[in-house]
């Protein structure tokens, strides 16, 4: 069942399992429909408007398919001395990403936009946690690359996963970390 209790129909919009089992755990009934947008990385925008802009061109490229519905959407990714690092699609990828973030601290930005259908209302937001690594030997980074989790995952590693023996401390929402932050996320659907 899609939902909510005002007979309004939730929609995330993305194939995480991540996300999708975040929202979950709120008990908040909603349907998957994954955007098909193409996030570009490489937009001229700062960090935080960057992610507020993609979460919103993935909203808005599935709202059409809904009338009366609100759709969530979010982009997550890394910034470290201003250069954003997305998803590593290779092992050689992410073996730079890891090597450049060891031992030092960088910032996850997610952007997550609510947009309801029915009347074109849009909230967007970005909300900022900082990540610090421990130092980890070439070796390490190289065994963790082989297990496979690194890939397809914002800067090349899962803070859900293995990936957490690699964080020595977090700074702020650990659900921002994986992919959604719950707090400015219910915050945001209570205004809606």
């Amino acid at each position: 069942m899609s939902k909510s209790r005002k007979g309004r129909t939730i929609i995330l919009a993305s194939a995480s399992p991540r996300r999708r089992e975040i929202l979950e755990n709120t008990g908040l009934r909603f349907k998957v429909d994954a955007s098909d947008y193409e996030e570009d990385l490489s937009l001229p925008l700062p960090p935080r408007a960057l992610a507020r802009y993609l979460s919103q061109e993935k909203a808005k490229a599935i709202a059409g398919k809904y009338k009366n519905a609100i759709i969530i959407a979010a982009d997550t990714f890394i910034v470290f001395k201003k250069h954003i690092f997305g998803k590593p699609h290779t092992a050689k990828e992410a073996e730079r990403m890891l090597r450049t973030l060891n031992g030092k601290k960088h910032a996850v930005i997610t952007g997550f936009t609510l947009l309801d259908t029915g009347n074109h209302r849009i909230l967007s937001r970005s909300v900022v946690t900082q990540v610090y690594f421990k130092k980890m030997l070439l070796k390490e980074i190289r065994a963790y690359i082989r297990t496979g989790e690194p890939l397809d995952k914002a800067g090349g590693y899962a803070i859900q996963g293995l990936g957490a023996m690699i964080v020595k401390k977090i700074e702020g929402d650990y659900y921002n970390i994986v992919g959604l932050p719950l707090n400015a996320l219910m915050n945001g659907l209570k205004r809606f």
